[in-house]
């Protein structure tokens, strides 16, 4: 499924820092991302945006409608359209000059956002037990439920040893 290309980037960051280890470098991962423009992130903004990863990780779990319009609610939204570094004309939903943590979490909860309006059933969460990975439905049908082969076949292998007569 090809989603519009704002909502698509946006909401792969939020599952790529909701993904990411707890000692992960999020300048560096934002960087990988190719969020841009990146500014420094401090100590503060490090603090801020972690605690945000929180708040998208709860998304995955039960997108709602009041779920995200919680999460916009929480950003310094003030739409406009930017072409910067070189790029096509493309929305923006928070000052250029605004500290990077303020510009990632609306850069966050509209992507996430964006996508819910599109398709709330490609926002998900690993059927795994115990597997905490999130992630966006891309496939063409729509009904991804594991983050990875491997997860699925986890969980097929020990569902067929259940059937199976010992």
């Amino acid at each position: 499924m090809h989603f519009n290309p704002y909502g698509g980037a946006a909401a792969e960051l939020a599952v790529r820092l909701v993904n990411a280890a707890p000692d992960q470098d999020l300048g560096r991962l934002l960087a990988e991302s190719d969020y841009k423009p990146l500014s420094r992130i401090d100590a503060r903004q490090d603090a801020e945006l972690r605690r945000w990863i929180r708040e998208l990780d709860a998304v995955f779990s039960n997108p709602s409608v009041d779920m995200l319009n919680a999460l916009l609610a929480k950003t310094t939204s003030r739409p406009y359209i930017s072409t910067h570094d070189g790029r096509a004309p493309h929305l923006h939903y928070s000052e250029l000059t605004a500290p990077a943590d303020e510009r990632v979490k609306a850069y966050t909860a509209f992507g996430l956002a964006t996508l819910f309006c599109e398709d709330s059933t490609r926002i998900g969460r690993c059927a795994r037990e115990g597997c905490p990975t999130v992630f966006v439905d891309t496939s063409r049908n729509g009904k991804r439920r594991f983050c990875s082969t491997k997860c699925s076949t986890r969980v097929h292998v020990a569902q067929h040893r259940q059937r199976r007569p010992s």
